[in-house]
């Protein structure tokens, strides 16, 4: 009796719904999936880089960009990329990590004094580096990072690349390490915001087709992609494709003049190591969007994040996406969309 009664029940009901449903248009039933997005948990967004993907710890990874180390392999997981100047003029980048681990990084090499107050505002980051000259070895040891260089680590966590050559082989086995950090519970930081925030879109910014970044022995050109709606970055004129044949990009590009004049350090071929200054005041550009917006920047301490505004004060919103940090002292060149007239043709409204 109980299962009879049961079935009449489902039937009923099931009737109900067939009736109820048969009286909704296609459009009507769109809005009932609306309706079901409105009870859907919102994806967790990363807070460095606003991409999908939660806020993990921090993990900052020093990679060498000479032409020999490329492709470089993992950049393309990192949620921010620092571009900093060393010896002679050259780039070494030093990606920051917490969305999201990918196998392997590298080539890995070795950290310089402008690092430690570049990471500082992020806290107290897992740091991996390939080594340092000894004189920034007690630096490094003393600075508010969990020190993770290749010197106290095993082969199974920095291992060589026998497609590679010395000194761009080392390669960082990221996993591994960061499984190392899980199990001894090392106090390394979980990724928040650092100063700036996100938008879909902002309502300021002047159009161009791509901007060129200078260094005395290196340049990077990001060039706008509608179509992937992002910055295309080329290393020196080639295109940066990385090791998985991913063409790198940024969807924020941010171009951060700072002061970079010589420090204490060097090099142990007798090269000077610049300090690159990042806390302070001063101007730069923020590119989204397929345009650039002058800016001013501001970190008024190292624990401190850095916050962007327009000249006339108002916070810059990043695109949600790979963020790429360029600290240097040149002004760059920006390439205006080209017009669809030649310049010695007259319009089509002049004919």
């Amino acid at each position: 009796m109980f299962f009879k009664k049961f079935l009449f029940s489902v039937i009923g009901i099931s009737s109900v719904l067939i009736v109820g449903f048969s009286f909704l248009s296609p459009a009507q039933f769109s809005k009932l999936g609306e309706i079901e997005n409105v009870f859907k948990e919102p994806e967790p967004v990363n807070s460095l880089s606003g991409r999908v993907g939660s806020d993990g710890p921090i993990l900052v990874v020093k990679i060498d960009d000479t032409r020999a180390a490329h492709p470089q392999a993992g950049l393309e997981d990192a949620d921010v990329i620092y571009i900093e100047q060393v010896e002679g003029g050259l780039t070494r980048l030093a990606a920051v990590y917490s969305s999201k681990i990918p196998a392997v990084i590298g080539p890995v090499r070795s950290a310089r004094i402008s690092d430690i107050e570049i990471l500082q505002q992020f806290g107290r980051v897992a740091f991996a580096y390939s080594g340092a000259q000894k004189k920034l070895l007690p630096v490094i040891a003393a600075a508010n990072l969990e020190n993770l260089g290749a010197q106290r680590q095993s082969r199974e966590i920095y291992s060589n690349d026998p497609m590679r050559n010395a000194p761009t082989a080392m390669m960082l086995q990221a996993q591994t390490l960061m499984q190392k950090v899980k199990e001894q519970q090392l106090p390394v930081a979980i990724s928040k915001s650092v100063g700036w925030n996100f938008a879909d879109t902002v309502d300021t910014g002047t159009a161009i087709a791509s901007a060129k970044v200078s260094w005395p022995a290196n340049s990077y050109d990001a060039v706008w992609s509608a179509e992937e709606n992002r910055w295309l970055l080329s290393h020196s004129g080639v295109p940066n494709l990385a090791a998985s044949g991913i063409h790198l990009g940024a969807s924020t590009f941010v171009i951060q003049l700072v002061s970079i004049n010589p420090s204490e350090y060097g090099d142990k071929f007798g090269g000077v190591t610049p300090f690159t200054a990042t806390v302070g005041s001063g101007r730069g550009y923020i590119l989204r969007d397929g345009k650039y917006i002058s800016a001013l920047w501001s970190r008024p301490t190292p624990n401190a994040g850095t916050i962007w505004r327009t000249v006339q004060g108002e916070e810059i919103a990043f695109a949600p996406g790979q963020i790429w940090i360029a600290l240097t002292d040149k002004e760059p060149v920006f390439t205006p969309i080209p017009s669809k007239f030649p310049a010695d043709a007259p319009s089509a409204s002049a004919k």
